[in-house]
């Protein structure tokens, strides 16, 4: 079957992700730079954490006129502006999409989600690879053109199985992974491969309701408000940066199912909004916290 792709929104954009410790004069430093070389800021935004005295920015600017070389533009900044101010920065270019690769058991609720968004042209990504521990979603894979990997794993074959999937990775040259409901917890050594490139979703339940059924456990206990974390994935399960959040509130009419329906609607969303975010570098992460620029 032919493969559904997504529309490629063209921009010739650069943008520059920083950090370092707040002091004045870096804003009027990093707009000088980019005025100077005939860089049109198109974005800019900014955010100064007073406690911790540190200073955080994003800006986005177009290339077609931009006096210096895309590939010398890390180093003249380097030299002109963050040694100055001791900045931590990422570069990055918007006319190569990343590639994402989707990973998934038995719930689809979040892939259809993604897929529909990527097919609308929602995103500026390519999706090449979808890798599952079961083969129910196979056929998902194959409706909207996808190749599907099917990579089950139990306790004895875990750490050959990631040596698989990693390879997989590497030969799709994946840039970022999307955990859609892969009810598989990530060894330390795979993670590591990818830092802060790898989105799960999971409720907000934890670490109250843990186990098999949460929504029944919350239903049990008569909870007001269920919810839908997204976050990095870290080595500490559950606790790497969380990008977004959302809640909604619940009463005693809710049955189990419809905690469920309501849950799962704020799982798809929630880890679509993460994603989006990822996918514009609109997210710093420092300290296993993180600044989401609007």
């Amino acid at each position: 079957m032919e493969s559904i792709k997504s529309v490629h929104i063209e921009k010739n954009t650069a943008i520059l992700l920083i950090h370092c410790p707040d002091q004045q004069g870096i804003l009027a430093a990093v707009t000088e730079f980019l005025n100077r070389n005939k860089g049109n800021i198109i974005y800019l935004d900014q955010h100064v954490d007073r406690e911790e005295k540190l200073f955080y920015m994003r800006v986005e600017w177009e290339l077609d006129v931009f006096a210096i070389p895309r590939e010398k533009i890390a180093e003249y900044f380097e030299t002109l502006v963050a040694s100055r101010f001791h900045i931590t920065f990422w570069l990055h270019f918007s006319d190569k999409p990343p590639r994402m690769a989707v990973f998934v058991s038995k719930l689809s609720h979040c892939l259809f989600d993604i897929l529909a968004r990527y097919t609308a042209g929602e995103w500026d990504v390519e999706i090449p690879l979808i890798i599952s521990n079961h083969e129910k979603l196979a056929p998902v894979a194959q409706q909207f053109g996808i190749d599907f990997e099917h990579v089950p794993i139990t306790k004895e074959n875990k750490a050959e199985q990631e040596q698989k999937e990693l390879q997989l990775l590497k030969d799709y040259k994946i840039d970022f992974v999307v955990l859609a409901r892969y009810m598989q917890v990530l060894s330390d050594d795979f993670v590591k491969h990818y830092p802060n490139k790898i989105i799960n979703i999971h409720h907000s339940f934890l670490p109250a309701f843990a186990g098999a059924k949460p929504y029944h456990a919350a239903h049990a206990r008569g909870v007001k408000i269920i919810g839908a974390t997204s976050h990095y994935v870290t080595p500490e399960l559950d606790a790497g940066p969380i990008i977004a959040q959302d809640v909604a509130r619940i009463s005693h009419i809710d049955t189990v199912s419809s905690l469920m329906r309501k849950g799962r609607d704020l799982e798809k969303i929630i880890l679509s909004e993460a994603v989006y975010k990822h996918l514009e570098r609109k997210i710093l992460v420092y300290n296993n916290r993180t600044v989401v620029f609007n």
